[in-house]
């Protein structure tokens, strides 16, 4: 049996998400051999700049497509709010593992939660779908810039060069480092990243083999999640560095979808859907055009986002 090479980002979470998917094909094939394969990405060596500004979350992942396409790796571990919607041609994702914590965590030094941090307080973030929400319920409070792997993330906020920041909860969680005083932010309220919370697995379209060994490790329900958010990123550009935030929860055979796009200023705009699980893909471009018609073209015009007429 030919073993399975996994390329992956070298951060601590990555590389744990890649032992996770690791571990759970040594179950699913027994006997079978995983290496791998850590390489360093465009997007973990500019830290001094935004994504927004050097061309989005898939600078994590080009150079680990680029060894799938070579042959040089047989799958590649994602989080999946940094998969642009678009797959390039020969690659799909093949399996998405079950769906850890969507959320986002509030950390601050006191434990002071968004609502009660002193105005003009410094927040360190470089998300725009971040960005956007914290200032359309705190517009008195400054943000700055804040990059890098989620250690030196907290660790600016431990050091005070900035009050507070925001983090995915899946990862912080998974590391087993989340801060004491640390304040889950609601999905109700503040909603993720589309695809936020998932492990996404990355193959070749031809490679059989390696498809059917991963067929095992697909999370049904958390795929229906997946394929309805990442509907909505599709249908407004497939750009992962517009502020854009969509959560999916399945109960059944019922979907509901709940999309937002912020604007400049703290202005956002809400799109709430609901249907079978079954059209997960219509639902999430339908929760889209309503993005849309209800001024998300003019924001995203604004940010180079959207092509005038």
């Amino acid at each position: 049996m030919k073993p399975i090479r996994i390329a992956t980002r070298k951060s601590r979470l990555a590389l744990w998400q890649s032992n996770c998917v690791a571990d759970q094909l040594r179950q699913q094939v027994p006997g079978i051999e995983v290496e791998l394969l850590p390489m360093s990405t465009r997007g973990d060596e500019v830290l001094d700049r935004s994504l927004a500004e050097i061309g989005g979350k898939g600078l994590f992942l080009k150079e680990l497509e680029v060894a799938l396409l070579e042959d040089r790796a047989d799958i590649a571990v994602h989080s999946l709010k940094d998969v642009p919607a678009e797959q390039p041609d020969g690659l799909i994702l093949g399996a998405f593992l079950a769906r850890a914590d969507a959320g986002d965590l509030w950390i601050s030094r006191d434990a002071v939660g968004p609502a009660d941090l002193p105005a003009g307080r410094v927040v360190g973030s470089s998300s725009l779908r971040r960005i956007s929400q914290l200032h359309a319920i705190r517009p008195d409070i400054e943000v700055i810039a804040l990059r890098g792997n989620v250690e030196t993330r907290i660790a600016a906020v431990q050091q005070g060069r900035v009050a507070a920041t925001v983090l995915a909860a899946a990862g912080l969680n998974r590391l087993g480092i989340v801060p004491e005083g640390a304040i889950a932010l609601s999905v109700e309220h503040w909603l993720p990243a589309p695809g936020q919370g998932i492990i996404a697995i990355q193959c070749r379209l031809d490679d059989r083999r390696v498809i059917d060994q991963l067929a095992g490790l697909n999370c049904p329900m958390t795929a229906l999640q997946a394929r309805c958010e990442r509907a909505v990123v599709e249908a407004l550009g497939g750009d992962c560095r517009m502020p854009l935030a969509a959560y999916a929860d399945v109960r059944g055979s019922r979907l509901d979808l709940h999309a937002r796009l912020g604007g400049l200023g703290g202005q956002l705009i809400d799109a709430r859907v609901s249907g079978k699980s079954a059209d997960a893909v219509m639902l999430g471009r339908s929760a889209a055009a309503q993005l849309l018609a209800n001024g998300g073209k003019k924001i995203l015009e604004r940010l180079n986002l959207f092509p005038s007429p």
